[in-house]
This record gives C-alpha cells, sequence and structure tokens, in this order.
C-alpha cells in the first residue's frame, strides 16, 4: 500500500489502481495507469505507466492528482486492439518456456519475475493477430541458466507435436542459454520440413524499450515462410529495424544487454525478417517439405566444457576422468594449441585419457575461424594426445553435439566421426568473408 494519506487523497477521488491518472507537479504534467507501489520502494512516491509503456515514480509532495478514466473504460478500450486471431490465418504455435519475453515487473520486488500465464503474452502482442492464428503452449517454465538436456527433449517433443498442426512453431526462451536450445533443437529435430524459430527478449515485455514484441511478431513471419530450419530470430541492430534469423548451430549472445546481442558466427544470417512481414535471405535455405521428424533425442549428459588460460592446469581431465565423463569439449588455443611444456603440459594428461577411453575435442577458444593444429608443433602434440580438432565449430553448439552424439553410440570411433560430420550446418565448409563481427 502507498502511504496512509496517499491512500485517503485516493479514496477521496475516487482513484484505484489501474485507473488512469494524472499528476501536475512544479508545472510538468504527467498522465498514465496507477500502477501498484512496489514494497520496498518509497511509500510517498506513487508509480504511474505512461504511454510509452515506462513507469515513472512521482513524489506526492506537492503534486496534484486527479482522475482521467476508471479501470473498467481502460479495459474496454484495452479490448479493441484484436487480442484473438482473425479466422482465415494460418496457425503458428508458439512453445513457451519462461524467460524475461515471458517476464513482466512484479510490483512486490521491483523485480522481473515470470508471467504465470503464457496466454498473457499473446495480450501483451495483439498484433500476432494479424500475422497468424496463434495458439500457446507451455511444456514446463524456467529460467534459462537452470536448463538441462532434459529440458530440451520435452521441447524437442513438444515441438514435433505442434508442427503436426502448424505451419511453423515459435519457440520463446530465456536469452542466457537460448544457443544451447537451438542447437539441441538443430540435432534432436532432423530432416525438419518446417520452420522452428526460437526468439527471447533482452527486456520484459511492459517495458515501453521492449525487443519482445518485434522479436515475436519477426519469428512469427519467419514460421509461416517458405523454409525448412531450426534458427533464432532477434533484433538486427539497437533500433526497431529488423530481426535477423540465424542457424541455430551458428549463433551465439554476444552481449549482456544490448537488443541486438545474438549474432551468427563463422556465418551470415540466413535471414532478414521485417515486421511487415518483407524476408530477405541471404543464403539458400531449403524450401519447407511440410515433414514432421520424430524427435531424436537420445543424450549423454555425462560430457563436459572446459575453458582454457594462461596457466590452466590439466588436473581437470582427470577428475572428469574420475567422475565418469564419457567426453569433453575443450576450448583450445589459438588454432589448436593446449598447454606442452612445463608443469602445466597438458600433453601426459590427455594421453591418458583418451589411451582410457574418454573422448577429447578441441573447438577454438576465439570462436571465429577455424582450427588447423597441424600448423604449429604445440597443436600437433595436442593432436598426437588424441584430440580431435572440430574446424569452426562453436563450443556451445559442440558441447551439445557431443551429448547428443554419445547418446547414440558407445564407439569411440564411432563417435569422433560422427563429430566430424556436418548434421545442422554446424561445420561450414567455407568462411563467409563478411562474417566476421557481423
Amino acid at each position: 500500500m502507498y502511504h496512509d494519506s496517499i491512500e485517503k487523497m485516493m479514496k477521496e477521488k475516487g482513484i484505484s489502481t489501474g485507473d488512469r491518472v494524472s499528476v501536475n507537479k512544479k508545472g510538468n504534467t504527467y498522465e498514465g495507469a496507477l500502477m501498484p507501489r512496489i514494497e520496498t520502494g518509497d511509500r510517498s512516491c506513487i508509480v504511474i505507466k505512461l504511454d510509452n509503456g515506462y513507469n515513472i515514480g512521482i513524489d506526492c509532495q506537492g503534486a496534484k492528482i486527479s482522475k482521467v478514466s476508471s479501470r473498467e473504460r481502460q479495459k474496454v478500450a484495452a479490448a479493441g486492439r484484436r487480442t484473438a486471431p482473425r479466422k482465415g490465418k494460418p496457425h503458428v504455435s508458439i512453445v513457451s518456456t519462461g524467460g524475461t519475453i515471458t517476464s513482466r515487473v512484479d510490483y512486490k520486488t521491483g523485480g522481473v519475475t515470470s508471467l504465470t500465464d503464457p496466454e498473457e503474452l499473446v495480450k501483451h502482442i495483439p498484433e500476432l493477430g494479424d500475422i497468424a492464428s496463434v495458439s500457446v503452449s507451455s511444456p514446463f517454465t524456467i529460467m534459462s541458466e537452470s536448463m538441462t538436456h532434459e529440458h530440451w527433449q520435452k521441447l524437442s517433443a513438444e515441438v514435433s507435436r505442434h508442427l503436426r498442426k502448424s505451419e511453423g512453431v515459435v519457440v520463446t526462451h530465456g536469452t542466457d542459454t537460448l544457443h544451447f536450445t537451438s542447437a539441441a533443437l538443430s540435432f534432436m529435430l532432423p530432416g525438419l520440413g518446417k520452420p522452428v524459430i526460437l526468439t527471447a527478449s533482452q527486456r520484459s515485455t511492459d517495458r515501453g524499450s521492449s525487443d519482445g514484441p518485434m522479436n515475436l511478431a519477426c519469428s512469427a513471419r519467419a514460421a509461416l515462410s517458405d523454409m525448412s530450419a531450426v534458427g533464432i530470430c532477434m533484433h538486427g541492430g539497437m533500433n526497431d529495424d529488423f530481426c535477423i534469423l540465424s542457424r541455430g548451430t551458428k549463433v551465439r549472445k554476444m552481449h549482456t544487454s544490448r537488443r541486438d546481442a545474438f549474432r551468427p558466427i563463422n556465418d551470415i544470417p540466413l535471414a532478414r525478417v521485417w515486421n511487415d512481414g518483407r524476408i530477405e535471405k541471404l543464403q539458400d535455405i531449403p524450401p519447407r517439405t511440410g515433414k514432421v521428424p520424430r524427435p531424436d533425442t537420445a543424450f549423454e549428459p555425462k560430457v563436459a566444457l572446459v575453458k582454457t588460460y594462461p596457466g590452466c592446469s590439466p588436473d581437470i581431465i582427470d577428475y572428469y576422468s574420475r567422475k565418469g565423463y564419457r567426453g569433453i569439449v575443450v576450448e583450445v588455443m589459438g588454432i589448436g594449441q593446449l598447454p606442452t611444456s612445463g608443469r602445466n603440459s597438458w600433453i601426459r594428461t590427455l594421453r591418458k585419457a583418451t589411451e582410457s577411453g574418454m573422448l577429447i575435442f578441441g573447438a577454438a577458444t576465439t570462436l571465429y575461424g577455424r582450427l588447423n593444429p597441424n600448423v604449429y608443433a604445440e597443436g600437433r602434440m595436442t593432436k598426437d594426445a588424441g584430440v580431435v580438432h572440430l574446424g569452426d565449430m562453436l563450443p556451445e553448439t559442440a558441447y551439445v553435439k557431443l551429448g547428443w552424439v554419445l547418446g547414440h553410440t558407445k564407439s569411440a570411433d564411432k563417435a569422433r566421426e560422427m563429430m566430424l560430420r556436418n548434421y545442422a550446418g554446424e561445420i561450414s565448409e567455407r568462411l563467409h568473408p563478411d562474417s566476421f563481427l557481423y
């Protein structure tokens, strides 16, 4: 509750939370919807949501507050914005898993919390009804940093189920591990004949600066397009100009907070997508065939991703070996090296681990570029110790792929062959000159 004096004043003027109010203070007038007080906030300030979507707090001392319209009238006006889809529109399924795109401000704490009903997502973005007939389901709700391979398996099954009745599927997800999930779906939905588009938001949907509505609208457009692909569709720049659709195995979150944080790595986007429905394909993308794949979700959880750095000890390999891990992806230095001299030489430990049956693969810690362990002596020694280098495959994609591969075979030779086979565009035949820092 607000301060007793504010509550009394609002009661006298017939003002309730949700009503549209006008606040005049020091010659400035602010108008918007009265929001609940943040419990950890100043009780002498009221919070209103402006028409641009931003919330502001105003100290009530010396302010004149008046009621503009009631909550009921606002509901009628909001109902004029179409939340129900138009008849005759193609069907897109939205599979909601949580994350910032399905979050709003919690006025008890002032922080961001998940929406309790996935249908609220569509209510926040009523223009979706102009694009498609939309249905929403939620197999689970979780912030993406808590995702496990079991969520990927469940999500793959849910997406496959919805593909049977939809032109395409849009998956909403948290940004932190979005690229891990896009890689997992790329491997777990083999022979995909329809679009599966993952999207997210760096800012909650009730913020004026939210990228969620445009990301979701562009994703729905991409889900209706003539392509068969798993991709991530997010802002292409800081402004609301267009989104870029990136291949699910060649994309990564590259900034903590920018709206254009997701960029293709060692690749250019599959397409640019505009909010008005325009789609500019930048690569040859397989056309839709309508095939709905049976989920292939076998996964070995005893895999790890290890980063190297100056002074790093090879003891980490011994640790995972003792814990029974079947495979490790190591982010190797340069174009394929690991420490080979001094007390932190990895060579003896690597050879011992690979000879005992552990599979160790190298991915570039630089992210960009292709590995070539044959250039330097240190790279050759790393290769001779049993490390298999994975070209330009991203470390996160390699980690996901390794778990998927080892879910399908117990043969070390077969696993090495599968890791070097290109299943979902994770290995580039050649690097496009414009892909660096796209």
